[in-house]
């Protein structure tokens, strides 16, 4: 086995080998590109607080923090401003060589649905050390709806890694150069910079805002909730929005990307210094990314953003994230697009799959 980011054909083969076990056995549309799809199990927990488990462990911590135990057999209801645990479907048996990392799904994060992996003992959110055995778990917090969920949902994934995979500014600075990951000038800096589109539109919207008293949303229900009874068009007749605190926003960035067949991404937070807004990055870009869009220009990424503390102006063209670059172990067998129906391919600015726009 050699250095890199699993693709599809290596993920069938852990399942094969057991380093991936789930009761209910996990279908071939569960796996992507370069990662896999975590399902929702039937026991969850409506917890105080957010925690890591550390020494102590899931149990113990639950002893501490849990309000109670709740069974999602039949659909349940996770507030919005709330905290729970659900366990997962899957559990993990990797080889000593194979860590893993976890993140969003594009549609959980687009609903600004905060969704962490935890492994028992863990000590961070989202990391899974080589070798590791057990249980896994995602703590769940809506932020801006409230939503129904059932069990074999899938609402964040899993990326399997051997080595360093991370390609550094000078190797990214290469592959660009052969490549064109960007139909802008590369702004290459601890990793590939994104930055915001404000430029103005025919329709004059240049992103969304979540409303903040809302129905609940279904999450089965796709292409169903009228887009204007959940979100408020957003307008930048300068090239400048003011982000309220606490206020939820998705706009676009102003770069299209393009990820070839031999490399994965993900969306990393940029400096704090810049200003007092976080954008979220829920998001794995798979190989394949942007590659099927009109004339190979790639597609946009949309950004999650959430303003904090004080009102910050934000202008078109400002940096706000960048792309971390991975290599590939081999090119999988499925590429994001047309192989997979992949929702987002060529997208501009999108809600998630479940508004009508």
């Amino acid at each position: 086995m050699t250095t890199g980011v699993l693709p599809f054909q290596a993920i069938e083969k852990m399942i094969e080998a057991g380093h991936i076990r789930a009761d209910i056995p996990i279908p071939e549309g569960q796996i992507q590109p370069a990662s896999l799809d975590l399902r929702l199990g039937t026991r969850a927990w409506r917890v105080r607080a957010s925690f890591l488990p550390g020494k102590a462990g899931i149990a113990t911590r639950l002893d501490d923090f849990s309000m109670h135990e709740i069974d999602l057999s039949e659909g349940v209801v996770l507030e919005k401003g709330c905290v729970y645990l659900v366990e997962l479907m899957e559990s993990l048996s990797l080889p000593t060589k194979i860590n893993a990392v976890a993140n969003a799904k594009s549609s959980t994060g687009r609903l600004d649905l905060f969704t962490r992996l935890i492994t028992e003992h863990a000590t961070e959110f989202d990391r899974i050390d080589a070798g590791y055995h057990g249980r896994i778990f995602a703590e769940i917090s809506p932020r801006s709806f409230s939503v129904l969920v059932r069990p074999g949902m899938r609402l964040n994934q899993i990326r399997f890694r051997e080595g360093q995979v991370v390609l550094d500014d000078p190797a990214l600075r290469a592959l660009n150069a052969t490549e064109g990951l960007v139909d802008e000038k590369a702004h290459i800096d601890d990793g590939l910079g994104f930055s915001v589109d404000l430029s103005k539109r025919e329709n004059g919207v240049v992103g969304y805002r979540a409303k903040p008293h809302t129905g609940l949303i279904d999450l089965d229900k796709l292409a169903h909730y009228p887009m204007e009874d959940f979100w408020e068009p957003v307008q930048a007749p300068n090239g400048r929005i003011i982000l309220d605190p606490g206020a939820f926003y998705i706009l676009v960035s102003r770069e299209a990307v393009h990820i070839p067949p031999e490399y994965a991404a993900e969306m990393a937070p940029y400096l704090a210094m810049v200003g007092e807004f976080r954008v979220h990055y829920a998001g794995f870009f798979d190989p394949g990314f942007g590659n099927e869009n009109a004339g190979g220009k790639g597609s946009r990424g949309v950004l999650e953003v959430r303003c904090h503390e004080a009102p910050f102006a934000l202008e078109h063209g400002q940096i706000v994230g960048r792309l971390v670059f991975e290599r590939m172990q081999a090119v999988p067998k499925v590429l994001y697009g047309a192989d997979l129906g992949s929702n987002y391919q060529g997208q501009g600015l999108k809600l998630s799959k479940h508004f009508r726009m």
